[in-house]
């Protein structure tokens, strides 16, 4: 029996606490180079797609910039429009926004991508939850939950609107006339609705995927059902085992609904990795890698997301806050909910007070514990096993890879546990398609 094949990607880190900024390894998250480096990378090591995250306004809190951000965070479009010029068959993955944009220019933005990679485009299509972000935008503010959802799955049907306005074989040639139409309502549109009310003439022509692949992140009961129902691939946070198994078998038995097979959508959670010579070395450069990702600062910074107050004198080497949280809007973040993770601030401060004294934590070694994502660690053979382990039981189908030093953090993964994966037969070891629907086995819509 074939076994399970394994899908990777490769995470530009930046908009997250992830990256170790005072790493001596660590590079540029603004130079092109930077891009390039992980990308080619990514692409030597035969993974799927480089996944661009996007920021749309810096972090802040108490009215400053703090170390969970980046400065300087360059256009989505633009740096993946470049890598399609140096890489070849890597697919071209970034997060544009439902909420604040329009669909006639992402539609068209995203056909010129899939045109300039000959199909290797992706759109991770998400919503904007604050008005802190909104701020930077003509509308501002921002939309309930139900209503960003209903605009974000109406704001793609209209750019599926657009891409299938063109066929694929209305451009014609002649030698004495030069290009012509052989149907003359070639990339024509028209959409009105309660969001979009908008017609014309599309000018991109049918790329070579018909339209990118979709990739949604939601994990709300909505944006599972979002993503059941429009998503080629979706970005999980559940990556142990357990959780992994319920959330790939919520989300993959919804599908029928929408007549769609299992096949159909792709689930990759997020992880992290750190290797060693043995699976006792990788633990101790763990523990090392995750105190420099949550700083004393930082560990503050997290605490006052959920206590909702500013606790700049409280020290992170000590206990949690004897006082319960802050409920209602946010004081330290104006504009952005401060428990949007968090729905019941009092209750995950009683929980955080049970973890800390069953464990004797301080307030960062609690911060430290309770925002560590799905990791794994250990000798490259550990983890290969691990990998390929979750993915056969069905827990996923692969993994989008957080590198903690960018851009040089993913060449051991790519060196010494890649080859692993391929000796068990679980992972590709040249391409075998040209876009990044052949690399996820996915058809192109109307196949």
């Amino acid at each position: 029996m074939s076994r399970k094949q394994i899908h990777l990607a490769a995470h530009f880190p930046g908009v997250n606490n992830t990256t170790v900024w005072s790493d001596p390894e660590a590079g540029s998250h603004i130079e092109f180079s930077s891009f390039v480096k992980l990308a080619q990378t990514a692409e030597r090591a035969k993974f799927d797609f480089f996944f661009l995250a996007e920021g749309l306004r810096l972090r802040e809190q108490n009215g400053q910039i703090y170390d969970l951000d980046v400065v300087g965070r360059p256009d989505t479009f633009t740096v993946l429009s470049a890598l399609a010029a140096v890489t070849d068959r890597l697919g071209l993955a970034g997060t544009i926004n439902s909420t604040f944009n329009e669909p006639f220019e992402v539609a068209r933005q995203f056909a010129s991508l899939d045109h300039l990679s000959a199909g290797r485009a992706a759109w991770n299509v998400v919503t904007s939850w604050d008005a802190f972000t909104g701020e930077n935008f003509r509308r501002g503010g921002f939309l309930p939950q139900d209503q960003r959802y209903e605009r974000a799955e109406t704001f793609l049907r209209t750019a599926w609107e657009l891409f299938d306005s063109w066929r694929g074989d209305e451009i014609a040639a002649d030698a004495g006339r030069g290009v012509f139409l052989r149907d003359p309502e070639a990339g024509a549109f028209a959409h009105h609705d309660s969001h979009f009310d908008i017609e014309g003439r599309f000018p991109v022509p049918r790329s070579p995927q018909g339209r990118p692949v979709i990739i949604q992140a939601g994990d709300s009961d909505e944006g599972r059902e979002f993503a059941a129902a429009t998503a080629d691939a979706i970005f999980s946070r559940y990556g142990t085992l357990e959780a992994g198994q319920a959330f790939y078998a919520d989300v993959k038995g919804r599908l029928a609904k929408y007549g769609r097979t299992p096949e159909q959508l792709v689930i990759l959670p997020a992880a992290t990795f750190v290797l060693g010579d043995t699976d006792a070395d990788a633990h101790e450069r763990a523990h090392v890698v995750r105190r420099q990702q949550v700083s004393a600062q930082t560990a503050i910074r997290f605490l006052e997301q959920v206590w909702n107050t500013d606790l700049s004198g409280h020290d992170p080497d000590g206990p949690l806050p004897s006082t319960d949280p802050v409920v209602g809007e946010s004081t330290i973040a104006p504009g952005r909910a401060s428990v949007r993770m968090y729905r019941d601030p009092v209750a995950t401060a009683r929980e955080w007070r049970q973890l800390a004294e069953a464990k004797s934590l301080s307030t960062r070694d609690l911060i430290i514990e309770v925002t560590g994502r799905q990791t794994f660690i250990g000798a490259p053979a550990t983890v290969a096993a691990a990998i390929d382990d979750l993915v056969q039981a069905d827990a996923s189908d692969g993994f989008i890879l957080v590198p903690h030093v960018t851009p040089g953090g993913l060449d051991e993964f790519a060196d010494k546990v890649v080859p692993l994966l391929q000796e068990r037969g679980s992972f590709r070891t040249e391409y075998t398609g040209a876009t990044l629907r052949e690399h996820l086995g996915i058809e192109p819509p109307g196949a």
